[in-house]
């Protein structure tokens, strides 16, 4: 047996990039990530799509984060349903954002040839690292949400904050069949500064992570075999 991480405390998938995503049980994984992750995006008329950043292939659209997406039945043969700031969902996604937004140039659209994915397809994070920001924002809300990662990994007492940086050119395997492969770690921008839902503004988060740990944070997988990820599974180095 490999070194055992840690286990599956929680899975998230976000059906449109840059809004709040949807807790699942269990989910598959693919070569492109989780089944249905940030499957569509809003994009404008240039081709960039919604982000908290503004790059190449990105265009800053605050306020992303305050809307939720999520598949109806978990099914993502369907377009997602795109909810409000008060939960409830919207008759037309498009229609909506562009109101939400104030921009008519913008629409939900699904990923073409254009990755929607910031970078690699899927992220970890680990208990260890989210108690570390915890720490060292006192008094400020702080859970996975602000870093959008997939999965987050309930690690052992007494595991160092950073312990992803330690995975980095390795494999493992999660559960009976899902095999990743870790590869780097994130670079942060605003986005994690950004109100959501529940969680209020606070620029000490991204401010934290600089000083720390070089505006990095979480572990970056490709998937190298197909499989299912369920909540409690034991992710193990091979």
């Amino acid at each position: 047996m490999g070194t055992v991480l840690g286990t599956i405390e929680r899975i998230w998938r976000y059906p449109i990039k840059s809004t709040g995503g949807e807790p699942l049980d269990e989910v598959a994984g693919d070569a492109r990530g989780l089944v249905g992750d940030r499957l569509y995006a809003v994009r404008d008329a240039e081709g960039k799509f919604g982000s908290g950043k503004n790059t190449r292939r990105f265009r800053r659209m605050p306020g992303l984060l305050q809307l939720r997406s999520r598949y109806p039945g978990g099914a993502v043969t369907k377009f997602p349903e795109l909810l409000d700031p008060d939960g409830v969902p919207v008759l037309d996604p498009t229609t909506y954002v562009r109101r939400y937004l104030g921009r008519n140039d913008v629409e939900v659209a699904r990923e073409g040839t254009v990755s929607h994915f910031d970078q690699l397809p899927l992220s970890l994070l680990t208990t260890a690292t989210l108690d570390w920001v915890r720490a060292a924002v006192p008094g400020v809300p702080v859970d996975e949400r602000r870093f959008r990662p997939n999965l987050l990994v309930r690690t052992p007492p007494g595991t160092p904050a950073f312990v992803e940086d330690e995975w980095f050119g390795s494999a493992a395997r999660i559960g009976g069949t899902l095999r990743i492969r870790f590869e780097r770690s994130s670079e942060r921008c605003v986005m994690t500064n950004e109100a959501q839902q529940d969680l209020p503004h606070s620029p000490l988060i991204l401010r934290a992570i600089a000083q720390a740990h070089d505006m990095r944070l979480d572990a970056l997988a490709t998937v190298a075999q197909p499989g299912r990820v369920r909540l409690g599974d034991t992710v193990e180095l091979t």
